[in-house]
Formats: structure tokens, C-alpha cells, sequence
């Protein structure tokens, strides 16, 4: 194989994570269009940043945990070997992609972009299809047990939704 073959796969695999997209290719993109859009100009509303902070943390965090207690690896392409309903997941089944839309929404905060908050409004609905996948498949690793923890925690808003 040469380097020519490689490279766009490796790039592509790259692209393909969620995460690399919402924290750092989304940011960079929205970063420079706002700048562009500014004349050179960047308008930055520092009340939305503990919004991004809060949005990345809390996805890094409930990763970490999530694997740490649960095995497997990020993501469902390693399954966690045990059913995690404890520290923030004991709150909403969902901690890690709410914070991509945390994050999302402090993007489109600070930076006062309508392609930020263009971003967020389509995410809105993939991430719950998304969800909605992970659900049948965490459901055929854990069965019951999943079937129990989904009647005692919600999907995305702790008590609400």
C-alpha cells in the first residue's frame, strides 16, 4: 500500500467520530465561518463558554466513567460488559450525547452563530435516532435488566424526558 490509499481512509475513519466533529471540527468550522461572516471580526458572548466547557466535560467524564464501571470501550462498537446505572447515568441514560448537545448549544451561544444553532436543531433529532439504536442494542446484551433501568431513568432530562 502506498501513502496515497491510506491517508483518505484514515481520514475518513477520523471524520466518522461523533466526537471529533462536535469538538473539534464543528468548532473550528463555526469559529472561522463566524470570523469570515465578521469581516475579520470575532463576537464572542463569554456567558456561553461554561456551556461548552460543561458540554465537553460532561461528555469526557461520563465516557471515562461509563468505561471505567461498565468495560468495553467508547462507544457501542465495544459494548460495555456491564449495564452502567450508577454516578450520572443513575440521572439520564444518555450523559455522553447530551453533552455533544451542551456543547452544541454553547457553540451557537458564543459564538451568536445561526450555523452553530443550525447544527444543534439537526442533531437534535439524530442524536434521538441515534439513541434509539443504541437502545436495541444495549436491550439484546442486557435484556431485563435494560428493560428495568429504562423504567427507572429517563432518556435525556432527569424526571422530565
Amino acid at each position: 500500500m502506498n501513502g496515497k490509499t491510506v491517508r483518505p481512509r484514515t481520514f475518513r475513519r477520523w471524520f466518522k467520530s461523533t466526537s471529533r466533529r462536535t469538538f473539534v471540527v464543528y468548532p473550528l468550522a463555526i469559529i472561522l465561518l463566524e470570523y469570515l461572516l465578521g469581516n475579520g471580526n470575532l463576537h464572542i458572548a463569554i456567558w456561553g463558554v461554561p456551556l461548552l466547557a460543561w458540554g465537553y466535560l460532561q461528555y469526557r467524564l461520563a465516557g471515562d466513567y461509563r468505561t471505567r464501571i461498565g468495560g468495553g470501550g467508547p462507544g457501542l462498537d465495544n459494548p460495555p460488559e456491564r449495564l452502567v446505572d450508577t454516578g450520572i447515568y443513575a440521572f439520564t441514560r444518555n450523559p455522553m450525547y447530551l453533552g455533544h448537545l451542551i456543547f452544541m448549544a454553547g457553540l451557537a451561544t458564543t459564538f451568536r452563530s445561526p450555523a452553530a444553532a443550525a447544527l444543534l436543531l439537526f442533531h437534535v433529532p439524530w442524536f434521538q435516532y441515534r439513541v434509539r439504536q443504541d437502545e436495541q442494542y444495549l436491550q439484546s446484551i442486557f435484556g431485563g435488566e435494560y428493560d428495568e433501568y429504562k423504567s427507572r431513568v429517563k432518556r435525556w432530562i432527569p424526571g422530565i424526558l
